[in-house]
């Protein structure tokens, strides 16, 4: 039987209180902290690996962790939500979305419907309708090629499978797998959805409106912005659009798109990119192959998840040890920071994923919770956040744990070699110095150089970033916020927090204003 606890009623969360606190730049320092690299990893799946050496744990704070998971239950958890229980709690439904790319464990039949089976269904038609359009059986209205995919959708919709295509798109050019441009309308601002159609040449472009509900406002009128462009050309938007919907919203059976492709209430936006949400762009950006190996990478990573022991568990040891770090060292934020220019939206991705789902103040049955939850999110890139935010990283009175992530390989496969080393040398070196610096730091009398060290990191390494090791930090991510989640007792599969905002902003467009919104109204000239 599951208990869901909330974290203060753990006797293990008093004990990792208890646990005296690790000097990191001790232990990082010398032969020790060469030990722990080689010692302090886990094995993830399509060669990646999960190394928390330089994160501020040692045997004792280990082993409370280890007790924390079996005692929160967390493999229960986490096995009762992909047999199909109702583990979101706030809107009474499923959260399926490991299950669009593979069955974890029992059949989960939901509205009369096998769920598996319903995800490899549209993951099908997907792939038969982009190969269509790939071979020039489906085209515009003058029987030409489309040669661009453009993306209307917001949130999820659009970060998440944005930043996917964004990490594929040099290795794709390079491996002979591009098919066609990808381009994203997000913002309901006037100016997103102009700058993208300017750039593009629209007679040939097939444009994918992804909305669930088929009412969210921002992409309905973002999709009139674009009709409107498309019919002052001379042009039939229905023979440009397809959707991304659920069967019963207004978009599945309209005459207004060349094909609709389906997504349920099960899939949280935010966890969208391995279904229909991800699957279309990609598919047309790519090639369905490439789609099917995205997915195959994140279920890899999704079965590795099941193992109970955290030590051999990525995804729940990195869980532990951030609500470690955020409820006992009181660590406010994660800094997430890819050394890959591919992975350069990925950090907006992952702010999303995680702020969306773990920014709660009550538990999952809407009592309060007397701790902190999710962390402030954010991260750029290396090495362009060295030059940008790291100096508050390393000498700034705040201590931010941090989340690296890098590849041994480019993308592109070539380089040059500039004063003994080539680029990926070059940006694999500031990786292990950024990882050393941060965690030792370096003592000096002038105290404007000292830097303190003990800023805790771990880092997600791989050979090079395809679709199977993206899928698989996909998952790992994914699964690393639900299991907070559970460790928190918070619900990660709402966002009550994003609706009252969309109420107001209704009343505004409907001059229903009174107060400090009227004012408002008033002072933006709406």
């Amino acid at each position: 039987m599951i208990n869901w606890k909330n974290l203060d009623e753990l006797a293990s969360y008093g004990e990792l209180q208890k646990a005296e606190k690790v000097n990191l730049a001790e232990v990082m320092s010398g032969e020790s902290g060469a030990q722990r690299v080689k010692t302090f990893c886990i094995p993830m799946a399509e060669g990646l690996s999960y190394n928390y050496a330089a994160k501020a744990v040692d045997g004792r704070v280990l082993d409370a962790l280890v007790k924390m998971a079996d005692e929160a239950q967390l493999t229960e958890k986490y096995k009762a939500l992909y047999n199909g229980e109702v583990i979101n709690t706030g809107e009474k439904r499923l959260v399926l979305h490991q299950l669009t790319r593979g069955q974890l464990g029992d059949a989960v039949v939901a509205d009369g419907v096998d769920k598996r089976a319903f995800y490899v269904e549209q993951q099908k038609r997907i792939a038969v309708f982009a190969d269509k359009v790939h071979a020039g059986e489906i085209t515009n209205e003058k029987g030409e090629k489309f040669t661009t995919a453009v993306q209307i959708g917001i949130g999820g919709s659009d970060l998440g499978p944005r930043a996917m295509y964004i990490a594929l798109e040099n290795w794709a050019k390079k491996t002979g797998n591009f098919k066609m441009e990808a381009k994203f309308i997000s913002n309901v601002d006037p100016d997103d959805a102009a700058a993208v159609l300017a750039s593009t040449d629209v007679a040939h472009a097939i444009f994918i409106l992804v909305s669930k509900s088929g009412t969210t406002l921002e992409t309905l009128t973002n999709q009139s912005f674009v009709m409107d462009a498309l019919r002052k050309q001379g042009l039939d938007p229905a023979k440009h659009m397809i959707a991304v919907t659920s069967e019963t919203s207004p978009l599945a059976k309209s005459d207004d798109y060349l094909d609709a492709f389906y997504m349920d209430d099960y899939i949280g936006g935010r966890y969208s990119s391995t279904s229909a949400v991800g699957g279309a762009v990609l598919s047309l950006a790519f090639g369905p192959k490439v789609f099917a190996d995205f997915l195959e990478g994140a279920a890899a990573e999704d079965r590795l998840a099941t193992e109970k022991d955290p030590l051999k568990n990525a995804a729940m040891l990195d869980a532990l040890i951030g609500v470690y770090e955020r409820n006992v060292l009181g660590l406010p934020a994660t800094a997430v920071l890819p050394y890959s220019q591919a992975l350069s939206r990925f950090p907006a991705h992952l702010q999303q994923l995680d702020m969306e789902s773990n920014g709660k103040s009550v538990n999952r049955f809407g009592e309060p919770v007397s701790y902190v939850t999710g962390p402030i999110i954010f991260g750029e890139p290396g090495t362009n956040g060295q030059h940008s935010f790291y100096q508050l990283l390393h000498q700034g009175k705040t201590i931010i744990p941090l989340q690296f992530v890098a590849f041994r390989e480019s993308q592109i496969g070539t380089d040059v070699e500039i004063q003994g080393s080539t680029s990926q040398k070059k940006l694999c070196a500031n990786v292990a110095a950024q990882i050393v610096a941060f965690a030792c730091g370096k003592k000096d009398d002038n105290r404007n150089k000292n830097f303190e060290g003990g800023r805790p990191s771990s880092i997600i390494i791989g050979d090079q970033l395809n679709p199977k090791t993206l899928g698989a930090l996909l998952a790992h991510f994914e699964n690393k916020v639900m299991f907070q989640g559970f460790l928190w007792n918070v619900n990660s599969f709402d966002q009550e927090g994003v609706q009252l905002g969309k109420v107001l902003a209704k009343r505004v467009l409907a001059h229903d204003t009174e107060g400090a919104l009227s004012a408002y109204s008033d002072l933006l000239n709406i």
